[in-house]
């Protein structure tokens, strides 16, 4: 008969979906882990480059920020 289904191919598209749903899922893990690392690493190195571009004492400074000691007195870090 045409347009019917039988229990095995209804079956069989159950697996199927239930295959690519457990698929999909663990891509989605995957990619949250991989950003997480990425975002760590990130972090790390401009907070490394931040210590490195920081101006020394004497240096010239527009806001305490500009200063590795955070301390900015006329234009010359503390």
């Amino acid at each position: 008969m045409k347009g019917q289904l039988s229990a095995e191919m209804l079956i069989l598209i159950v697996v199927v979906l239930a295959v690519v749903a457990i698929v999909a899922t663990q891509m989605i893990n995957t990619a949250q882990k991989g950003s997480e690392k990425i975002e760590s690493q990130s972090n790390s190195i401009l907070e490394k480059t931040e210590v490195v571009v920081k101006a020394k004492k004497g240096d010239f400074c527009v806001e305490p920020k500009d200063c590795a000691t955070n301390n900015c007195f006329a234009n010359s870090c503390d």
